[in-house]
């Protein structure tokens, strides 16, 4: 009580004018319609706009949660669907059945020529090396390195990257690969000149792959030279937008290890 005193008593001037200004203002926002509605308008634009910035924030984490959820939703039916494909009813349609696990991508360097990609999953989340990755539009890469709880991703966008793939129209079949040079476009090696490629065919995942399962969309030919023996120079430009991803699907084939082993044997 003391030090307030001491205080009030130090400044009792500064005190009494501030006091005074106080008033005065008051009396001006009363008296005045201009100056009312400008103060309170100053009020509700400062108030409106922290508002704006919190709901924001709010609405970023929403969002952030609403995505992770839905990703996980979509890898669950992934895998019912794979599932279910196997029922005696559906035999036929797909011989080999898939678990998918959702994961986020932390890291991308797509204008790398050897673009390797970290995700937010790992082995204590059921992500193994060799796993097949892709997203709603199409293939991502293979898991090639995995931690506790993450793992990285060779992705299509690398000079080590090989996909069995194949025409959609037909059965045959090529290598996808990339030379470092546009990150739209991947190239297919290859296609036996039989195959009568015409522009715009669409090239999916082929069935001699267990990392993906087949038909899985990859992209389309834009361009290509032909000779009497051989194509070459097939450019694919992918479905999918290798400098925008955000949400994968790591593809766990259950019937891996039993595929490999019969392989092995023959």
């Amino acid at each position: 009580m003391q030090q307030i005193a001491y205080f009030i008593e130090k400044y009792k001037y500064f005190l009494l004018f501030l006091l005074l200004e106080i008033i005065a203002i008051g009396f001006t926002i009363q008296s005045h319609s201009y100056h009312k509605s400008q103060f309170f308008n100053s009020a509700n634009a400062i108030s409106g706009g922290l508002l704006e910035k919190s709901t924001s924030i709010f609405e970023y984490g929403v969002l952030k949660k609403d995505n992770q959820r839905l990703a996980e939703e979509n890898a669950r039916l992934r895998s019912l669907v794979s599932s279910d494909s196997l029922h005696p009813e559906n035999i036929g349609s797909l011989s080999i059945e898939n678990k998918y696990i959702s994961a986020k991508v932390i890291q991308n360097s797509y204008t790398k020529r050897n673009n390797i990609l970290t995700i937010n999953k790992g082995r204590l989340d059921g992500i193994a090396i060799d796993m097949g990755v892709v997203n709603n539009t199409g293939i991502i890469g293979v898991v090639n390195k995995v931690s506790n709880n993450y793992a990285t991703v060779l992705s299509v966008l690398n000079s080590n990257s090989k996909i069995n793939a194949r025409l959609k129209k037909n059965n045959y079949f090529g290598t996808l690969t990339w030379n470092g040079q546009n990150y739209r476009f991947s190239q297919l090696l290859d296609i036996q000149r039989q195959a009568d490629i015409q522009i715009g065919d669409t090239i999916v995942s082929g069935g001699k792959s267990i990392l993906f399962p087949d038909n899985t969309p990859i992209g389309i030919i834009k361009s290509f030279d032909a000779t009497n023996k051989s194509y070459d120079n097939i450019e694919v430009e992918l479905f999918m937008d290798m400098s925008n991803i955000g949400y994968v699907y790591a593809i766990q084939n259950i019937d891996k290890e039993e595929i490999l082993e019969l392989q092995k044997n023959d």
